[in-house]
C-alpha cells in the first residue's frame, strides 16, 4: 500500500493527491493518514507547495464523499423504516428509533458532518446518513469542505514537519482509527444487550 500511494504521488503530483484522497473515501483501506503526510513531505521538499497539496486533498475528499452521499438518498428514510419494521428488532432498532436520529440530524447535521471528517474511521460514512436524511447539497459540500480542509491541512502539516519520517503519523493515527470503531461497536452491542433484556422483562411481567 505504502509503495503504491508513494509511486501515485510522485508520479501525478497533484492530480495524484487528488485520485487518492478520492479513493480513501469510496475505498477506506487507502488511508489519508499516509497520503497527505507523503503529500506534506514532497512539498517540504520543494516538489509541490504546501496549499497547492491542501486544497487537492480536500478536492479529493469533498468528490469522493459524494457517492456515499448519493447512496444515502438512494436508499432513502422510507427504506430504512420499511427495514426496521421488518427486521430491526434483531439489532434493537425500531421506526421510533429512526424518527429520533432524523430530528437530531435535522438540528445539528451540519455540525455533525464537520466533526466527523475529524475523526478516524467514520470520516468517510458519515455522508451516507446526511444522504439519507436528505441533508441540503450545498450545506452538505460547505461543512465537508471546510472538514475535510482541516484534517488535509493537518495531515500535511505533519508530513512536512516530520519530513522522511512522515510515516509516523499513520502509525499513530491508525490505533485511534481502531479505537474509535472498537468503541462504536461496543456501544452498540451494549445497547442491543439492555433494549433485548428490558423487551424480556416487559414480557415477563
Amino acid at each position: 500500500m505504502t509503495e503504491w500511494v508513494t509511486r501515485a504521488v510522485e508520479s501525478m503530483g497533484y492530480w495524484g493527491v487528488v485520485l487518492l484522497m478520492f479513493l480513501e473515501n469510496v475505498v477506506p483501506p487507502i488511508p489519508s493518514e499516509l497520503i497527505m503526510p507523503l503529500a506534506g513531505y514532497q512539498a517540504a521538499r520543494g516538489e509541490m507547495t504546501f496549499w497547492g497539496v491542501v486544497i487537492a486533498g480536500t478536492v479529493g475528499s469533498v468528490l469522493g464523499a459524494l457517492p456515499l452521499y448519493y447512496l444515502g438518498r438512494v436508499v432513502g428514510e422510507e427504506r430504512l423504516r420499511r427495514w426496521a419494521e421488518r427486521h430491526g428488532h434483531w439489532l434493537a432498532v425500531s421506526p421510533e428509533d429512526l424518527d429520533r436520529v432524523r430530528a437530531w440530524f435535522v438540528r445539528r447535521g451540519g455540525v455533525a458532518v464537520f466533526l466527523c471528517r475529524l475523526v478516524p474511521g467514520v470520516r468517510s460514512f458519515i455522508s451516507i446518513p446526511a444522504g439519507v436524511h436528505r441533508m441540503a447539497l450545498v450545506p452538505f459540500l460547505l461543512y465537508t469542505t471546510v472538514g475535510t480542509g482541516v484534517w488535509a491541512g493537518l495531515l500535511a502539516l505533519a508530513g512536512r514537519m516530520l519530513g522522511k519520517n512522515y510515516t509516523r503519523v499513520e502509525a499513530w493515527v491508525g490505533p485511534v482509527t481502531y479505537l474509535v470503531l472498537g468503541g462504536l461497536l461496543a456501544a452498540f452491542v451494549v445497547r442491543v444487550v439492555r433494549v433485548k433484556r428490558a423487551r424480556r422483562a416487559a414480557a415477563a411481567a
